[in-house]
């Protein structure tokens, strides 16, 4: 999930009164005129800080610190400067001479403590906030909100979860119609996956700020992350409100995608290698939506470049293998999982999409070792099971097979696969009552399957189940109505049933489907023949070639698309427009 907190610098007027409140103290020989000139130069800076004038300060401050080094407060003001103008690390070396001379400086604490947290240095921060904890418990006041909310970032910052939720919640007290405390309270639970104490935050931020965009995406990612509805929505409106904000626009394709609408996930995520041509994260998501889409070789190509930025990308090295897969490229493939592999050995889908590579290469009892490998790890995936049985089906090894099936069938009796390949299987062993049971079981689940009832029918034939079959073989001319088959095996149904007449038209109609198909093969042959005439310049051969197909089968459309690029060529546009027009026509 993206990290929901920030951890910016505080600019606080505190550390200001610190500064132009602290008065010098004689250090060493300083004459003094040395120390009221040193005085008046500080308080110079002092007035110049004061109107926004940070270079004039500078020079002031860094005047002081050449005359008097031993004094604090010139280090700590001077440090101040350096930070505000981008300096970190000269500013927080002030800092810390600062502390070195007065470890009780509570300004410069306060200004060590948020540059700390803003280089990343959160666990050095945190004995400062500590300290100006304990000085305002003894002083008997309270830290302001703005330095418990940097409190409780650094504490979050260094894992301190339950901490810094506390700390953040004191910063709220303090001032409860802030909404970027509420949304980095939020950003807090999410961490610790309290997602609906989470969402209340995220909730009231929005409310308090519909206009800030960071409280929208929290909120969405939030929403995701409990399986709530809406959070689309959220991070739509995030987008909206922040539209170059590339976290943003990351978050919303990937919400896109995982909703399963990489139509618009796709030109987000383009958007931002636009932006950025070496945003690794984007050029991720994109391969991975161009890879759904069936953009195959565009996923290639980008996951290719993402694994040049990260060698040890092992997850990137199993799509890309897979991709290559895709693509019937598995030669390829093979080598870029085994690399996916030994980066990660104990990825159960680089041990399976590198089985999918052998399968494709014929290598089946390579693809065997490593979806064995692949159950090792995860023996209760039925998806592997599956795999295995189907990779000893195709070696014709029905008994080794028929357990993998079986046992993907009792994992997951939800899924269609398993048990229509146990019933094609128990079909060839004879075992009709298995089978028929397995193909009811796969088509009550899944029951789009007009190959599936035909074959269904069939074992009902075989089981004398007649009405049974008979409902099955009219499913299956339903599904699939230009099949001979399915009529043929009702016909012998039908002729067991003594429905003569019946009988004799569902051999009728299969014997016209088979005519017809017959014609419609002769059609595609020839058709092909006229397209290679084509190619070779022989015009005249190419019409005699479209026209036998036509013969064969009138509507066949790609015959008279094929004339219509005869007549183009030779000049006859009315009658290429009127070919084109006839392949256009509803085929029958």
């Amino acid at each position: 999930m993206t990290r929901l907190i920030s951890y910016g610098r505080i600019t606080t007027a505190a550390a200001l009164i610190a500064l132009v409140s602290t008065p010098y103290r004689m250090i060493g020989q300083a004459s003094s005129d040395s120390l009221r000139q040193a005085d008046g130069i500080y308080r110079a800076g002092i007035a110049a800080l004061g109107h926004h004038d940070l270079k004039t300060a500078q020079a002031d401050f860094e005047q002081v610190v050449r005359m008097l080094p031993r004094a604090e407060p010139g280090h700590s003001a001077l440090g101040l400067v350096l930070i505000d103008l981008g300096h970190l690390p000269e500013g927080i070396h002030q800092l810390e001479l600062a502390l070195s001379l007065k470890s009780t400086d509570s300004g410069a604490q306060l200004n060590l403590a948020m540059a700390y947290l803003q280089v990343g240095q959160a666990e050095k921060a945190l004995p400062l906030f500590a300290e100006l904890e304990a000085d305002a418990r003894i002083h008997k006041h309270s830290l302001t909100s703005s330095v418990l909310a940097a409190y409780a970032r650094a504490l979050a910052a260094t894992g301190k979860l339950g901490p810094s939720a506390l700390k953040m919640k004191a910063a709220i007290q303090a001032e409860p119609r802030s909404a970027q405390l509420h949304d980095d309270l939020g950003s807090i639970e999410a961490q610790q996956k309290d997602w609906g104490s989470a969402q209340r935050e995220f909730s009231r931020a929005v409310q308090l700020d519909p206009q800030a965009a960071g409280p929208h995406l929290h909120l969405g990612l939030a929403l995701q992350a409990q399986g709530q509805s809406g959070g689309l929505d959220e991070l739509l409106k995030a987008q909206q409100l922040a539209p170059d904000n590339a976290v943003i626009t990351l978050e919303l394709g990937k919400a896109y995608a995982a909703a399963g609408q990489d139509d618009k996930a796709i030109p987000l995520f383009q958007q931002l290698l636009d932006n950025n041509p070496d945003a690794v994260d984007a050029m991720y998501e994109l391969s991975l939506a161009f890879q759904r889409s069936g953009r195959t070789q565009e996923a290639i190509a980008l996951l290719r470049r993402v694994l040049k930025a990260q060698p040890g990308n092992a997850i990137a090295a199993a799509n890309l293998g897979m991709a290559l897969t895709q693509a019937q490229r598995a030669k390829d493939a093979v080598p870029v999982l085994q690399h996916a592999i030994s980066l990660a050995p104990d990825s159960v889908t680089a041990h399976e999409d590198l089985a999918a590579a052998y399968v494709q290469l014929n290598q089946f009892d390579d693809a065997e070792t490593e979806l064995h490998m692949a159950l090792k790890l995860a023996p209760e995936r039925p998806q592997l099971h599956y795999d295995l049985g189907l990779a000893y089906k195709m070696q014709d090894d029905a008994n080794h097979a028929i357990p993998e099936f079986e046992a993907a069938e009792k994992l997951d009796p939800d899924q269609p696969e398993a048990p229509y390949a146990l019933g094609l299987l128990y079909l060839q062993d004879g075992r009709y009552q298995d089978a028929a049971r397995e193909l009811k079981t796969s088509l009550t689940l899944r029951p789009e399957n007009g190959e599936g009832w035909a074959t269904l029918g069939s074992v009902y034939n075989q089981l004398n189940q007649l009405p049974e079959a008979s409902a099955a073989l009219l499913e299956a001319i339903r599904q699939v109505p230009r099949q001979p088959d399915p009529h043929l095996t009702l016909a012998n149904v039908l002729i067991k049933q003594h429905k003569l007449d019946e009988a004799t038209e569902q051999r009728r109609l299969a014997a016209n489907l088979m005519r017809s198909n017959m014609n419609q093969q002769r059609a595609e042959v020839a058709t092909h023949s006229g397209e290679s005439l084509i190619k070779s310049g022989d015009l005249a051969g190419a019409i005699v070639q479209f026209q036998n197909a036509l013969s064969f089968d009138h509507n066949y459309a790609e015959a008279h698309q094929g004339l219509a690029q005869v007549y183009e060529a030779q000049g006859k546009p009315a009658a290429a427009t009127a070919e084109r027009a006839k392949a256009a026509q509803p085929q029958p």
